[in-house]
Protein backbone atom coordinates (compact mmCIF):
# COMPACT_ATOMS: atom_id res chain seq x y z
CA UNK A 1 0.00 0.00 0.00
CA UNK A 2 1.39 3.37 -1.01
CA UNK A 3 2.13 6.10 1.53
CA UNK A 4 -0.34 8.42 -0.25
CA UNK A 5 -3.13 5.85 0.01
CA UNK A 6 -2.28 5.38 3.68
CA UNK A 7 -2.58 9.13 4.24
CA UNK A 8 -5.89 9.32 2.37
CA UNK A 9 -7.30 6.38 4.32
CA UNK A 10 -6.29 7.88 7.67
CA UNK A 11 -7.55 11.38 6.93
CA UNK A 12 -10.88 10.03 5.66
CA UNK A 13 -11.26 8.01 8.86
CA UNK A 14 -10.50 11.09 10.95
CA UNK A 15 -13.01 13.08 8.90
CA UNK A 16 -15.73 10.48 9.55
CA UNK A 17 -14.89 10.33 13.26
CA UNK A 18 -14.99 14.12 13.53
CA UNK A 19 -18.45 14.11 11.96
CA UNK A 20 -19.77 12.57 15.18
CA UNK A 21 -20.11 15.31 17.84
CA UNK A 22 -19.31 12.76 20.54
CA UNK A 23 -15.79 12.31 19.17
CA UNK A 24 -14.73 15.92 18.62
CA UNK A 25 -13.32 16.73 22.06
CA UNK A 26 -11.35 13.47 22.16
CA UNK A 27 -9.78 14.07 18.74
CA UNK A 28 -8.57 17.54 19.70
CA UNK A 29 -7.30 16.35 23.10
CA UNK A 30 -5.37 13.47 21.50
CA UNK A 31 -1.67 14.34 21.22
CA UNK A 32 -1.25 12.98 17.70
CA UNK A 33 -4.44 13.53 15.72
CA UNK A 34 -4.69 17.32 15.62
CA UNK A 35 -1.00 17.81 14.71
CA UNK A 36 -1.47 15.13 12.06
CA UNK A 37 -4.43 16.94 10.52
CA UNK A 38 -2.33 20.11 10.35
CA UNK A 39 0.35 18.21 8.46
CA UNK A 40 -2.30 16.86 6.08
CA UNK A 41 -3.18 20.48 5.20
CA UNK A 42 0.22 20.72 3.48
CA UNK A 43 -0.11 17.36 1.70
CA UNK A 44 0.57 17.39 -2.10
CA UNK A 45 -2.65 15.44 -2.80
CA UNK A 46 -5.54 17.97 -2.98
CA UNK A 47 -8.01 15.24 -1.99
CA UNK A 48 -6.11 14.70 1.28
CA UNK A 49 -6.08 18.46 1.94
CA UNK A 50 -9.82 18.82 1.32
CA UNK A 51 -10.66 15.85 3.54
CA UNK A 52 -8.42 17.26 6.29
CA UNK A 53 -10.21 20.62 6.04
CA UNK A 54 -13.55 18.86 6.42
CA UNK A 55 -12.27 17.16 9.58
CA UNK A 56 -10.97 20.46 11.00
CA UNK A 57 -14.29 22.13 10.12
CA UNK A 58 -16.17 19.49 12.10
CA UNK A 59 -13.82 19.88 15.08
CA UNK A 60 -14.31 23.66 15.04
CA UNK A 61 -18.05 23.10 15.50
CA UNK A 62 -17.28 22.30 19.13
CA UNK A 63 -16.88 25.67 20.81
CA UNK A 64 -14.65 24.21 23.53
CA UNK A 65 -12.14 23.08 20.89
CA UNK A 66 -11.53 26.40 19.16
CA UNK A 67 -9.02 27.99 21.51
CA UNK A 68 -6.82 24.89 21.56
CA UNK A 69 -7.09 24.49 17.80
CA UNK A 70 -6.13 28.12 17.24
CA UNK A 71 -3.07 27.77 19.50
CA UNK A 72 -1.95 24.44 18.01
CA UNK A 73 1.45 24.85 16.35
CA UNK A 74 1.08 25.40 12.59
CA UNK A 75 -2.74 25.49 12.45
CA UNK A 76 -3.32 29.13 11.46
CA UNK A 77 -0.24 29.24 9.22
CA UNK A 78 -1.29 26.09 7.35
CA UNK A 79 -4.78 27.50 6.81
CA UNK A 80 -3.26 30.70 5.43
CA UNK A 81 -1.05 28.67 3.10
CA UNK A 82 -4.08 26.82 1.71
CA UNK A 83 -5.91 30.12 1.20
CA UNK A 84 -2.96 31.72 -0.59
CA UNK A 85 -1.78 28.74 -2.65
CA UNK A 86 -2.54 29.36 -6.32
CA UNK A 87 -3.11 25.67 -6.99
CA UNK A 88 -5.82 25.32 -4.33
CA UNK A 89 -9.34 24.87 -5.80
CA UNK A 90 -11.80 27.66 -5.06
CA UNK A 91 -14.00 25.61 -2.74
CA UNK A 92 -10.92 24.48 -0.80
CA UNK A 93 -9.84 28.09 -0.31
CA UNK A 94 -13.33 29.07 0.81
CA UNK A 95 -13.47 26.35 3.45
CA UNK A 96 -9.98 27.23 4.73
CA UNK A 97 -11.06 30.88 4.97
CA UNK A 98 -14.17 29.99 6.99
CA UNK A 99 -12.18 27.84 9.42
CA UNK A 100 -9.59 30.61 9.79
CA UNK A 101 -12.30 33.16 10.63
CA UNK A 102 -13.93 30.85 13.19
CA UNK A 103 -10.64 30.12 14.97
CA UNK A 104 -9.48 33.73 14.72
CA UNK A 105 -12.55 34.86 16.64
CA UNK A 106 -12.08 32.24 19.38
CA UNK A 107 -12.00 33.80 22.83
CA UNK A 108 -13.49 37.13 21.70
CA UNK A 109 -17.15 36.28 22.13
CA UNK A 110 -19.04 37.27 25.24
CA UNK A 111 -20.46 34.64 27.59
CA UNK A 112 -23.99 35.71 26.71
CA UNK A 113 -23.33 35.06 23.03
CA UNK A 114 -21.92 31.63 23.85
CA UNK A 115 -25.03 30.74 25.85
CA UNK A 116 -27.28 31.91 23.03
CA UNK A 117 -25.31 29.93 20.46
CA UNK A 118 -25.42 26.80 22.63
CA UNK A 119 -29.19 27.12 22.95
CA UNK A 120 -29.46 27.56 19.19
CA UNK A 121 -27.36 24.44 18.60
CA UNK A 122 -29.61 22.41 20.87
CA UNK A 123 -32.65 23.51 18.85
CA UNK A 124 -31.17 23.10 15.42
CA UNK A 125 -29.01 19.97 15.89
CA UNK A 126 -26.87 20.71 12.85
CA UNK A 127 -23.26 19.91 12.03
CA UNK A 128 -22.14 23.02 10.21
CA UNK A 129 -22.21 26.66 11.32
CA UNK A 130 -24.38 28.79 9.10
CA UNK A 131 -23.83 32.33 10.38
CA UNK A 132 -20.07 32.77 10.49
CA UNK A 133 -19.70 33.62 6.83
CA UNK A 134 -22.20 35.45 4.62
CA UNK A 135 -20.78 33.77 1.54
CA UNK A 136 -22.15 30.36 2.53
CA UNK A 137 -25.32 28.81 3.93
CA UNK A 138 -26.53 25.46 5.24
CA UNK A 139 -29.34 23.39 3.71
CA UNK A 140 -30.83 20.35 5.46
CA UNK A 141 -32.31 17.67 3.21
CA UNK A 142 -34.52 14.69 3.96
CA UNK A 143 -33.74 12.01 1.36
CA UNK A 144 -36.21 9.21 0.74
CA UNK A 145 -34.29 6.13 -0.38
CA UNK A 146 -31.10 6.94 1.54
CA UNK A 147 -31.03 3.43 2.97
CA UNK A 148 -27.47 2.08 2.70
CA UNK A 149 -23.85 2.83 1.81
CA UNK A 150 -24.50 2.27 -1.90
CA UNK A 151 -27.21 4.93 -1.96
CA UNK A 152 -24.99 7.20 0.14
CA UNK A 153 -22.16 6.90 -2.40
CA UNK A 154 -24.61 7.66 -5.20
CA UNK A 155 -25.78 10.74 -3.31
CA UNK A 156 -22.17 11.86 -2.71
CA UNK A 157 -21.40 11.61 -6.42
CA UNK A 158 -24.46 13.70 -7.28
CA UNK A 159 -23.58 16.44 -4.77
CA UNK A 160 -19.89 16.57 -5.70
CA UNK A 161 -20.84 17.39 -9.29
CA UNK A 162 -22.50 20.66 -8.24
CA UNK A 163 -20.31 23.75 -8.28
CA UNK A 164 -20.95 25.69 -5.09
CA UNK A 165 -21.25 22.70 -2.74
CA UNK A 166 -18.63 23.22 -0.03
CA UNK A 167 -19.19 20.21 2.20
CA UNK A 168 -21.83 17.79 3.39
CA UNK A 169 -22.47 15.16 6.03
CA UNK A 170 -25.01 12.38 6.35
CA UNK A 171 -27.28 11.39 9.23
CA UNK A 172 -28.15 7.93 7.93
CA UNK A 173 -30.38 6.99 10.86
CA UNK A 174 -32.88 9.73 9.96
CA UNK A 175 -32.15 9.84 6.20
CA UNK A 176 -30.81 13.39 6.30
CA UNK A 177 -27.98 15.21 4.62
CA UNK A 178 -26.64 18.57 5.90
CA UNK A 179 -25.10 20.47 2.98
CA UNK A 180 -22.89 23.56 3.16
CA UNK A 181 -23.25 25.61 -0.05
CA UNK A 182 -22.41 29.04 -1.47
CA UNK A 183 -25.04 31.65 -0.73
CA UNK A 184 -25.81 32.12 -4.43
CA UNK A 185 -26.59 28.43 -5.02
CA UNK A 186 -30.27 27.51 -4.87
CA UNK A 187 -31.37 24.59 -2.70
CA UNK A 188 -33.42 23.36 -5.65
CA UNK A 189 -30.15 22.48 -7.41
CA UNK A 190 -29.39 19.95 -4.66
CA UNK A 191 -32.86 18.43 -4.94
CA UNK A 192 -32.59 18.23 -8.71
CA UNK A 193 -29.20 16.48 -8.53
CA UNK A 194 -30.37 13.90 -5.98
CA UNK A 195 -33.68 13.30 -7.74
CA UNK A 196 -31.77 12.65 -10.97
CA UNK A 197 -30.46 9.42 -9.43
CA UNK A 198 -34.00 8.02 -9.96
CA UNK A 199 -33.71 5.96 -6.75
CA UNK A 200 -33.78 8.80 -4.20
CA UNK A 201 -35.96 11.85 -3.68
CA UNK A 202 -34.87 14.92 -1.72
CA UNK A 203 -37.02 17.37 0.26
CA UNK A 204 -35.87 20.41 2.21
CA UNK A 205 -36.25 20.65 5.99
CA UNK A 206 -36.93 24.19 7.19
CA UNK A 207 -37.48 25.72 10.62
CA UNK A 208 -40.87 27.04 11.65
CA UNK A 209 -41.37 30.16 13.76
CA UNK A 210 -42.00 28.12 16.90
CA UNK A 211 -38.74 26.17 16.51
CA UNK A 212 -40.24 23.05 14.92
CA UNK A 213 -39.42 21.47 11.59
CA UNK A 214 -41.34 21.35 8.33
CA UNK A 215 -40.57 19.29 5.22
CA UNK A 216 -40.92 21.26 1.99
CA UNK A 217 -40.95 19.27 -1.28
CA UNK A 218 -39.07 20.63 -4.27
CA UNK A 219 -41.31 21.37 -7.23
CA UNK A 220 -40.97 18.55 -9.72
CA UNK A 221 -41.49 20.80 -12.74
CA UNK A 222 -38.93 23.39 -11.61
CA UNK A 223 -36.02 23.83 -14.00
CA UNK A 224 -32.77 24.67 -12.21
CA UNK A 225 -29.52 25.03 -14.11
CA UNK A 226 -26.75 23.17 -12.26
CA UNK A 227 -23.16 24.23 -12.86
CA UNK A 228 -20.90 21.17 -12.79
CA UNK A 229 -17.99 21.20 -10.37
CA UNK A 230 -14.63 20.16 -11.83
CA UNK A 231 -12.32 21.60 -9.16
CA UNK A 232 -12.74 19.13 -6.30
CA UNK A 233 -11.41 15.59 -6.85
CA UNK A 234 -13.66 12.62 -6.19
CA UNK A 235 -13.58 11.00 -2.76
CA UNK A 236 -12.02 7.58 -2.52
CA UNK A 237 -14.91 5.16 -3.25
CA UNK A 238 -15.86 3.05 -0.26
CA UNK A 239 -15.41 -0.17 -2.21
CA UNK A 240 -11.76 0.76 -2.87
CA UNK A 241 -11.02 1.51 0.77
CA UNK A 242 -8.80 -1.02 2.55
CA UNK A 243 -10.59 -0.25 5.84
CA UNK A 244 -14.20 -1.27 5.25
CA UNK A 245 -14.65 -2.82 8.67
CA UNK A 246 -13.38 0.39 10.30
CA UNK A 247 -15.80 2.41 8.13
CA UNK A 248 -18.72 0.43 9.52
CA UNK A 249 -17.64 1.25 13.05
CA UNK A 250 -17.08 4.97 12.66
CA UNK A 251 -20.24 5.73 10.69
CA UNK A 252 -22.63 4.65 13.44
CA UNK A 253 -24.26 7.40 15.50
CA UNK A 254 -22.76 7.53 18.98
CA UNK A 255 -19.63 5.56 18.06
CA UNK A 256 -17.58 7.02 20.89
CA UNK A 257 -16.06 3.71 22.08
CA UNK A 258 -15.05 2.57 18.60
CA UNK A 259 -13.86 6.09 17.74
CA UNK A 260 -11.53 6.41 20.70
CA UNK A 261 -10.01 3.03 19.92
CA UNK A 262 -9.41 4.06 16.34
CA UNK A 263 -7.76 7.32 17.42
CA UNK A 264 -4.93 5.25 18.85
CA UNK A 265 -4.44 3.56 15.48
CA UNK A 266 -4.43 6.91 13.68
CA UNK A 267 -1.99 8.41 16.17
CA UNK A 268 0.38 5.48 15.68
CA UNK A 269 0.25 5.97 11.91
CA UNK A 270 0.97 9.68 12.25
CA UNK A 271 3.85 9.01 14.63
CA UNK A 272 5.42 6.56 12.19
CA UNK A 273 4.89 8.75 9.12
CA UNK A 274 5.55 12.38 10.15
CA UNK A 275 8.11 14.29 12.15
CA UNK A 276 8.09 17.92 13.28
Amino acid sequence: MSAELDALTVVNQLRDLAADPLNRRAIVEDQGCLPGLILFLDHPNPQVVYSALLAVRYLAECRANREKMKDELGMMLSLQNVMQKTTSPGETKLMASEIYEILQSAGKEEAAQADAAAASCRRKAQFFLGSNNKRAKTVVLHIDGLDDSTRRSLCEEALLKIRGVISFTFQMAVKRCVVRIRSDLKAEALGSAINSTKVMKAQQIVRTENGGERIVPFQEDSSVEVEENTDIPDYLPEEDSPSQEQDKAVQRVGSMTEGIGWLSTAANFLTRSFYW
